[in-house]
């Protein structure tokens, strides 16, 4: 039996679902067009008519991966909840104990981009629309007298650099940190940033604490 034929759009989805697995398994740097066209059956040439470089294929299986848990965490954040519940339920989702997928994507991503500007442009611009979306809703709790954070962009910072770094540590080195201590570290770093006690941050409703489901 043929394959179906598929639409350009469906095309390329189906080209940068491939890649994204084939990333994550043999990471960036052995990457081949050939990889991608083999898991799926189709030819090198078809591959390259939709992304005629392994750079702009390797930079749209990013974008395409990390666009999904974009629209997952504006999803969590949009919740009709409290800032904190919703920061909260965000956070624990992202940190790398949580649901989240595209760890090691990322941290290939951030590696590849050292020597791929184009690659380092999806990354930068991927990287801040995670920031501006946790300081809007940080900015949305202090405008409405839930907590005081006078720098939103900043707690966003300071609180995605955490995650980056624990994601590193787990991902990269296998370290040793449990998903309990990562979870504690988590919720004791959001609930420094929003100045709120530990304990009303960790008081949130089950449903809300188990959001990233």
């Amino acid at each position: 039996m043929g394959r179906v034929r598929l639409n350009v759009a469906e095309r390329r989805e189906e080209l940068l679902r491939a890649a994204v697995e084939q990333i994550e398994i043999r990471g960036v740097s052995s990457l081949r067009i050939a990889d991608v066209a083999q898991v799926l059956g189709v030819s090198n040439a078809l591959v390259l008519y939709h992304f005629s470089t392994k750079e702009k294929l390797v930079a749209a299986a990013f974008a395409y991966a990390a666009e999904a848990d974009l629209a997952h965490l504006r999803k969590l954040l949009a919740r009709r909840t409290t800032a904190v519940r919703r920061l909260r339920a965000a956070v624990r989702w992202y940190a790398p104990t949580g649901t989240a997928k595209g760890w090691r994507l990322w941290i290939e991503g951030w590696a590849a981009s050292l020597r791929d500007p184009a690659l380092r442009e999806v990354a930068g611009d991927l990287d801040q629309q995670w920031k501006t979306e946790l300081a809007q809703v940080i900015d949305e709790g202090a405008a409405a007298g839930e907590f005081r954070c006078e720098d939103p962009r900043s707690a966003a910072w300071r609180l995605t650099a955490l995650l980056d770094g624990m994601a590193v540590q787990t991902t990269s080195y296998a370290g040793p940190l449990s998903r309990t201590t990562m979870l504690r570290w988590t919720d004791e770093a959001l609930a420094r940033e929003l100045g709120v006690d530990l304990a009303d941050l960790t008081g949130a409703a089950v449903a809300d604490a188990s959001a990233d489901g």
